[in-house]
């Protein structure tokens, strides 16, 4: 007998399979800004802005116009009277050239310095690194006033009394930047990176300067532009260390509209232009900042 084999039969029409929607899910445009997350930007923009454009209007007049009412909202060509007041009641340009060269060797020095000791407790095994990373750690409870009279002290010994090197030594390594560093290493720098790095015949600095600088970058950039702002705004140390012939911009800041009434024209035209380097600054750093807190981001 031949054993017939019969085809089944086709599905009905009403029974096939629907077409997928071509409409999009709510949360197709999850990734797009709206209007209000645009003006949620405009307006935290716009509050984050406005002291420093207030700063600029009111050096730009005098103080009867300031306390006048309604105030100004513009400025006028009276800043550049204002300036160069504030520069002849304090030696401006020396405190700015004095603090473009203080913040910018503590943060050169924290940076390497806490880098490579972040390097250390994060991926290199030894005794102790638990103990000592716990001591640096704890060394930032410690309030800054109780060293003030033993550090004094050591510079006096050393005659470093209104030098610069009296205020950048003592803080060319900070235990925030050491923790910061450790932590960000811990997770971006893979351990088989090193050992590929050690197969290949690397020492230690070799691997330092070739494998975890370009990956610890981003978080670099972060503590060199936060360990800057420190530095330049510093007041407490060098008002104590430097005198007025040989000043930082915060300790001429203080000295400036002196008197029985206070120029406040004068000291909001001086503090704008001691902010000026910081703004420079932080457009050089700016986007190496934002890819940093996003490497983070995205790795957590």
């Amino acid at each position: 007998m031949t054993a017939v084999l019969s085809r089944p039969a086709p599905e009905p029409a009403s029974a096939a399979a629907p077409r997928p929607s071509r409409r999009r899910p709510r949360g197709a445009r999850a990734g797009r800004a709206g209007p209000v997350a645009y003006t949620l930007v405009v307006l935290t923009a716009l509050v984050s802005v406005f002291p420093l454009y207030w700063t600029l209007v009111a050096g730009s007049h005098t103080n009867a116009e300031i306390a006048a009412t309604p105030p100004p909202f513009l400025p006028n060509a009276t800043f550049f009277e204002n300036v160069s007041a504030a520069l002849d009641q304090a030696p401006l340009g020396l405190a700015i050239v004095n603090s473009v060269i203080v913040a910018g060797c503590i943060t050169v020095g924290t940076v390497l310095f806490c880098t490579l000791a972040g390097f250390a407790f994060a991926k290199l095994r030894f005794r102790g690194s638990g103990p000592l990373l716990g001591l640096v750690v704890g060394t930032m409870m410690v309030p800054t006033q109780l060293a003030v009279i033993p550090l004094f002290m050591m510079i006096a010994e050393l005659q470093w009394v209104d030098s610069l090197q009296a205020v950048v030594l003592p803080t060319l390594v900070s235990a925030f930047g050491v923790f910061f560093m450790r932590q960000y290493l811990v997770t971006a720098l893979p351990d088989e990176l090193l050992e590929a790095g050690r197969v290949d015949g690397a020492s230690t600095h070799r691997i330092f300067f070739s494998i975890v600088l370009p990956v610890a970058r981003p978080a670099m950039a972060v503590l060199a532009m936060l360990t800057f702002l420190t530095a330049w705004n510093e007041f407490f140390w060098p008002i104590i260390a430097l005198t007025a012939a040989n000043p930082t911009v915060q300790v001429a800041i203080a000295n400036l509209g002196s008197g029985y009434v206070p120029q406040r024209a004068v000291i909001m035209a001086g503090t704008l232009l001691g902010t000026l380097p910081v703004l420079v600054v932080f457009a050089f750093l700016g986007k190496q900042i934002v890819g940093g807190i996003m490497s983070g981001a995205v790795k957590g």
